[in-house]
C-alpha cells in the first residue's frame, strides 16, 4: 500500500525518533506560551526551516549533479552514483522510506505538517484565530487566519 504524502515519513520513523519532535514541538509551544513576545520570532524561523522532504530532493539532486559530472569528468563508473540516488528518492517517493531517512530524522529534520502544526499553535497563542469567532464569513476568515 501506498502511503499518503502526509503520514508516510512519521510512519517510516522510529517511534522513539516521532516522540522525540512531538517533544520538542510540545515544549516549544509551552515556552512560547510564556513568552509570547519571541513568537514573531520563531514564526520567522519556522518559515525558513526545511522540511526533511525538501532537504531529500536537495541532497538527493546534489549528489546525482556530482555523479554525473564526475562521471562525464574522471570515471564512467561515477555513474553509479546517480543512479543509486534516484533509486533511493523513488523509494522515497513510493514508501515514504529510503537509506537517509533515518538520519535525518534523528538529525531533527521535521515533515511539513509537524513544521505546519507548531506554527498553526503559535498563531492560536498570538490570538491570530481569535477573530473568527461571530464574523459572518467565518470560512473565509479562518482560511485568511490560517494563511497568515
Amino acid at each position: 500500500m501506498i502511503l499518503g504524502t502526509a503520514e508516510r515519513v512519521t510512519r517510516s520513523t522510529a517511534d522513539a525518533v516521532n516522540r522525540a519532535i512531538q517533544t520538542d514541538i510540545r515544549d516549544s509551544i509551552r515556552w512560547h506560551a510564556e513568552h509570547p513576545e519571541e513568537i514573531p520570532s520563531r514564526l520567522r524561523e519556522l518559515d525558513a526551516e526545511w522540511d526533511v522532504e525538501r532537504t531529500l530532493e536537495a541532497n538527493a539532486s546534489a549528489l546525482a549533479f556530482t555523479g554525473v559530472v564526475l562521471g562525464a569528468t574522471l570515471d564512467r563508473r561515477w555513474i553509479a552514483l546517480p543512479a543509486i540516488v534516484t533509486a533511493f528518492l523513488f523509494q522515497h517517493a513510493v514508501q515514504g522510506w529510503c537509506p537517509p531517512l533515518p538520519i535525518l530524522r534523528r538529525m531533527g529534520f521535521r515533515t511539513a505538517r509537524e513544521i505546519d502544526t507548531e506554527r498553526t499553535a503559535l498563531k492560536a497563542l498570538r490570538g491570530d484565530f481569535d477573530r473568527i469567532e461571530g464574523s459572518e464569513d467565518k470560512a473565509m476568515m479562518a482560511l485568511t487566519a490560517a494563511r497568515t
